[in-house]
């Protein structure tokens, strides 16, 4: 395995964790995500519902840096789910606010079901954009062992 791969998982081992901080609800996933910069630092942390009943943890992570953040062109975010492409409680996507905020790579554990969306297509339009989407299938489990309370989800 190589270092950069190391890396991933431990990002996403963090992005994990913080998942399990997530107020469980009924009727949304709970998901972690973590911003990493070029140099490898945590830049920023966000995670479901965590500031409201609707905030998702990608917007977290992005409200809590500056816009147009330089460090922000050479990070990394690391969301346990991926990015919502459509969502009823807010207008824009986290999809579309990964592009809009400059991010230039993506690491997800699992990509979403069809459970609230019938086809999220995050990932898609994420790569359409030129942004590198990595998947870690070898911690989609513990990803969606934090989501048990969710019908269909094992």
């Amino acid at each position: 395995m190589n270092a950069a791969h190391e890396r991933d998982l431990y990002w996403m081992r963090r992005a994990i964790d913080l998942s399990k901080l997530c107020p469980v609800s009924e009727g949304a996933y709970s998901v972690g995500a973590v911003i990493v910069g070029a140099d490898g630092t945590e830049l920023s942390f966000g995670y479901s519902r965590e500031t409201d009943e609707h905030v998702h943890a990608e917007e977290s992570a992005l409200a809590k840096l500056a816009q147009g953040d330089p460090r922000l062109a050479g990070a990394t975010i690391y969301s346990t789910l991926e990015p919502c492409s459509q969502r009823r409680s807010r207008p824009t996507p986290c999809a579309q606010l990964i592009l809009v905020s400059g991010l230039r790579r993506v690491v997800v554990a699992w990509r979403e079901p069809s459970l609230f969306v019938n086809d999220c297509v995050g990932i898609e339009l994420l790569t359409e954009a030129g942004v590198p989407v990595i998947e870690l299938p070898e911690l989609a489990d513990s990803a969606r062992s934090v989501n048990k309370h969710l019908p269909g989800i094992t």
